[in-house]
């Protein structure tokens, strides 16, 4: 199977205009200008390569990997010592791609556990994800706008159903499959827990995303995350295994693609242009606090227009807009919001109302003041707010 038939149309469609993103390009321009650095040294250093004396039982899976994802480019296998279950897959050097496995994982997990995570890893690769420097961008000194690295993080999230799939196809079993991001999850191999993938893959449909009960002081850390929710993924993996990707008369493509997209809309729904009277209160909202806030920092910068006008679109602030007016709308905005807008989603409005004051970086008192009490107002823990701030920014 070619990779393009199975690759997700979520991390196909964001990769494509993330590319085109002059933040992106430039970062890309930078990181090629950087002295060369050898990982593969480090790891001949720091690691244990796998050679097929070593381990053939090893390269034959990885060998039946490559063939089932039409991959010819060699493979140097290494593992470390480290009691956490991980794998990654590093970008090639010399012509050679570079795996890596920690000591636990290989000796945890079966083989068909660990075919997954291989198919996994080597996905990554076959659709270039090494290519959206992602860690670059979110982490550097300089901030990347607003509804930029809300995108990123989506696209690193639809990335890891992509490289899920490829695992699925290597593996060719669905309950393996499972049982390995089950492993990776819970960190579990003892005997006395019998895994149920069923009760697994109910748990994302407990979350109660709409509805959460008392404060979650992790919900803001949701948007930031760089993969899906486990019982996410293992839901989106069962689809596949149904689809037409996998079996004959399975479902359709399109229905596989629109229930992945609904199951990731969990972590990360698009208020900013979805059609609907909660996403335009949410606007709303997000719309007169984003000025109220500019408006508290101690003076315009360039950096707040960019990052308002990233949500809004070009030319979105101005001087010419009345922003008395709108401070006075806010309170009966926000009164008007916590009536029809479930608490999740309110939380999203105080998220990027975070991106938009650490937008340059630092964040002032008074910005952080003016965000808290936004917040307080909707009902959102400071918990969930310090950590949007703490993520991003330093705090004056």
């Amino acid at each position: 199977m070619n990779a393009p038939e199975f690759r997700c149309e979520g991390d196909d469609k964001l990769f494509q205009m993330l590319l085109l993103e002059r933040e992106v390009q430039a970062v890309r321009a930078r990181i090629d200008e950087l002295p060369e650095r050898s990982i593969r040294r480090q790891l001949l250093a720091t690691s244990l390569r796998l050679t097929h004396s070593m381990s053939p039982k090893l390269h034959q899976m990885l060998d039946t990997c490559r063939e089932r994802l039409g991959m010819e480019i060699p493979v140097e296998a290494y593992v470390y010592n480290s009691p956490q279950f991980n794998a990654a897959c590093i970008k090639p050097e010399g012509g050679t791609l570079l795996l890596m496995f920690s000591s636990s994982i290989l000796e945890k997990f079966d083989e068909a556990e660990l075919t997954f995570v291989m198919g996994h890893e080597l996905g990554h690769h076959l659709f270039a994800h090494h290519d959206i420097p992602i860690g670059y961008l979110v982490n550097s000194d300089r901030k990347v706008h607003a509804r930029l690295a809300l995108q990123l993080f989506s696209w690193s999230r639809f990335a890891e159903i992509s490289a899920d799939r490829a695992g699925a196809i290597c593996t060719g079993d669905a309950n393996a499959s499972a049982r390995a991001l089950f492993k990776l999850a819970s960190g579990l191999t003892t005997d006395l827990i019998e895994i149920n993938i069923e009760d697994f893959a109910a748990q994302a449909d407990e979350m109660e995303i709409e509805k959460p009960q008392g404060k979650s002081e992790t919900a803001s850390q949701d948007w930031f995350m760089t993969h899906p929710f486990t019982p996410l993924r293992v839901k989106a993996l069962q689809s596949f295994f149904q689809s037409t990707l996998m079996v004959k008369g399975g479902v359709s493509r399109e229905h596989l693609e629109a229930n992945c997209h609904q199951l990731m809309g969990m972590m990360s729904p698009n208020y900013l242009d979805e059609k609907s009277e909660i996403a335009e209160a949410m606007r709303r909202v997000l719309f007169a606090a984003g000025l109220g806030l500019i408006r508290c920092s101690g003076g315009v910068k360039d950096e707040e227009v960019a990052a308002f006008d990233s949500l809004f679109g070009a030319g979105a602030y101005t001087e010419e807009l009345n922003f008395d007016k709108l401070a006075e709308l806010l309170e009966e905005r926000i009164d008007y919001a916590n009536e029809i807008v479930p608490q999740s989603r309110k939380t999203q409005v105080v998220r990027d109302l975070c991106l938009l004051a650490v937008c340059d970086g630092r964040v002032t008192k008074r910005e952080r003041d003016f965000v808290h009490e936004v917040g307080a107002k909707m009902n959102i823990s400071e918990a969930v707010i310090e950590n949007g701030f703490v993520r991003d920014a330093e705090l004056d």
